[in-house]
């Protein structure tokens, strides 16, 4: 029917004749059948985008809701599903962010050691051993400005006092051949507790102030809290860590300050104390730095019960240079003064003394190390002390991860305790067995070997010989045998 009048139209108009109309009504009928689709086409497009609109709305309203429902669209569901799935991955993500810049280590050292030439009746002379567990934190804080701030916290726990007990009894001045032996608990090893053996505050302030501080190469620090006072003076790369380097105290740090107790620690090594120190690293090379400290010391002043009364001051000058074809070494003087510290014969008096550290590489895998201390006023059982030693890398024979150390002290006893009798108690019931006359110098050697593990572990055979316990010239050399395994994560 539209064919006859598509036709008829085209002839009413004078576009045609009925016989062109009848030669091409094929053409007509397949331009019609073309037709009749595109209109059939056009409808379902209008069915379509009706449906969309439709979708697009639910789209809309489900997005305006946060909630996830089956009945909502596919789309929004899956959408919706991806952003919680996003949040959850941001929450670790600010968590990482939260903890970036904290700095943490765990450490389990364990140690069995026993000695031989001791006097026969020692009371606790036999095979001992211990162990100790530390775990420090280090927390930045938000800068105040340029000034940089940080919080360091140090925990402690251990059980079990080593050899250290024998050898003071028997009135060694090295009467700690377990420097790592610590109880925090007194005299009961059952009731060991852990410590909190350090909390202090740091700011380092870029100098000048108000400069510009990339360009800085000067600073001031600034630390006050309950520290351990040998990490910011009589410090020494190659003798300074007896969890890896040497066990007897007097190579881990200065003699007098620590076997002699001029440091004035409490009982667990810790004391409060304040510290600035001033830092020049105009040359990058060779920094160097001054630094003064005040800290409470003595029974009283280093547990926060009268740490004003005689605190100990010290002050030291450090520089690191580069000698033996450029190789790193680190140089320190000292010095240390308490107005109301112990004689050997319990009187009070003040003591000065002075002392130097050094560390220098020589070779790329040899560390030498020397320290000296001196009590220039005050009367300890000894007045003088050397201790010197090199360190090996395992390089030298295929063990890059090995050390070898070994080293040597020397303890002179002071003028006025060679004039003294010192009574000697072996088992502890509180009668002297016998006495001496001091005289000359103990002696100390040691020598360790570092066996590398893994990255995490290692074990160390340790061998230490003492002559002339005490400065008593009637002593039997001593001799401590000990195995060290060190944990580190």
């Amino acid at each position: 029917m539209r064919l006859v009048k598509l036709t008829a139209a085209l002839v009413a108009a004078g576009l045609t004749v009925p016989a062109f109309a009848a030669s091409n009504s094929t053409t007509l009928e397949k331009l019609a059948a073309r037709l009749e689709k595109l209109e059939a086409r056009n409808a379902e497009l209008e069915k379509e985008v009706k449906t969309l609109k439709a979708e697009s709305k639910n789209v809309a309203n489900s997005l305006d809701n946060d909630r996830i429902s089956e009945n909502e669209p596919e789309l929004t569901t899956r959408l919706k599903a991806t952003e919680n799935d996003v949040l959850a991955m941001k929450k670790p993500v600010k968590v990482i962010e939260s903890l970036e810049g904290i700095k943490a280590t765990a450490a389990l050292a364990t140690v069995i050691q026993g000695a031989s030439g001791l006097p026969s009746g020692t009371e606790d002379a036999g095979t001992q051993l211990n162990y100790r567990a530390d775990v420090t934190v280090e927390l930045p804080l938000e800068p105040i400005g340029d000034i940089e701030q940080k919080l360091f916290g140090g925990f402690r726990i251990g059980q079990g006092q080593g050899l250290n007990t024998a050898f003071a009894r028997l009135g060694y001045f090295a009467s700690a051949p377990n420097a790592l032996a610590f109880r925090a608990s007194g005299a009961n090893p059952d009731d060991s507790v852990v410590i909190l053996g350090q909390a202090w505050y740091q700011a380092t302030i870029p100098l000048p102030v108000g400069g510009f501080k990339p360009n800085s190469r000067e600073k001031l620090e600034i630390t006050f809290g309950k520290m351990d006072i040998f990490g910011f003076f009589d410090q020494n790369v190659a003798a300074g860590d007896e969890a890896k380097q040497y066990l007897n105290s007097v190579f881990v740090h200065n003699p007098l300050l620590d076997a002699g107790g001029e440091a004035g620690v409490d009982a667990n090594g810790f004391q409060p104390g304040f510290i600035a120190a001033y830092v020049n690293e105009t040359d990058k090379t060779q920094p160097w730095r001054l630094s003064v400290g005040a800290f409470g010391a003595g029974d009283y002043g280093s547990n926060y019960q009268k740490s004003f009364n005689s605190p100990l001051y010290m002050a030291q000058a450090e520089t690191q240079l580069k000698l033996f074809g450029g190789l790193t070494g680190h140089y320190r003087a000292y010095t240390w003064t308490r107005s109301q510290a112990v004689d050997f014969n319990g009187t009070t008096a003040r003591h000065t003394g002075i002392g130097f550290s050094v560390d220098q590489r020589v070779d790329d895998g040899i560390t030498l190390f020397g320290r000296y201390g001196n009590l220039v006023q005050g009367e300890a059982p000894f007045n003088q002390a050397v201790s010197v030693g090199a360190e090996f890398n395992g390089s030298y024979w295929g063990r890059g991860a090995d050390t070898l150390g070994i080293g040597g002290a020397w303890l002179q006893a002071g003028s006025a305790y060679e004039n003294s009798n010192p009574e000697i108690d072996i088992n502890g019931d509180g009668i002297a067995d016998f006495s001496f006359i001091p005289s000359g110098a103990e002696t100390v050697a040691e020598i360790y070997y570092r066996y590398h593990i893994s990255p995490q572990f290692e074990l160390s055979p340790d061998f230490q010989w003492l002559t002339q316990g005490g400065a008593n010239p009637d002593a039997k050399s001593a001799y401590v045998f000990g195995l060290r395994a060190n944990i580190v994560y």
